[in-house]
């Protein structure tokens, strides 16, 4: 490839990627708490491992066992998962479900002080359904189900970090 072939991609890759340079485009990064410890007093789930998942994985918070260690406290009423008819066709069987996870946490100090009031979060989805697929269906919510639950522990894991103890 010739010098001045060279210099023109060059160019041209430059004149492309200035639109970009300005938008204020930045990958998300891990959340910057403003705590140290946290105990999480959780039933024992799926969403409670997880959540202490994306904490100890974000290399800044130290998940505790001991509530007398911790700097915040998370407390969780539990998580609920429905599954209810949505839609039926002619025949009265069920054509659509909606999944619904639902959580119910607050977070206050190791002495007791409130720093997020309980708050409810709820995640919900459309899942069309049919007889004759109902082992597939059945997976398919499971993976719906995870997916919200993911969903949640993301959210829960945004309004840690807006927190200031």
């Amino acid at each position: 490839m010739s010098t001045r072939r060279r210099i023109l991609l060059a160019a041209c890759a430059a004149l492309a990627a200035a639109p970009l340079a300005g938008c204020g485009f930045a990958l998300r990064k891990a959340p910057d708490f403003h705590f140290q410890s946290i105990y999480l007093l959780m039933p024992a789930s799926d969403l409670a491992l997880q959540l202490r998942r994306q904490l100890e994985g974000t290399g800044r918070v130290r998940v505790t066992d001991d509530p007398a260690n911790a700097d915040v406290v998370l407390e969780s009423l539990g998580e609920r998962r429905h599954r209810d008819v949505l839609s039926r066709n002619s025949d009265g069987e069920v054509r659509e479900y909606l999944l619904r996870v639902r959580v119910a946490w607050r977070l206050r100090t190791g002495d007791g002080r409130e720093l997020l009031p309980l708050s409810e979060l709820e995640r919900e989805m459309e899942q069309s359904y049919s007889e004759s697929d109902a082992l597939a269906k059945e997976q398919e919510a499971q993976m719906l189900f995870r997916s919200m639950q993911s969903d949640l522990v993301q959210q829960i894991m945004r309004q840690l970090a807006s927190v200031q103890p």
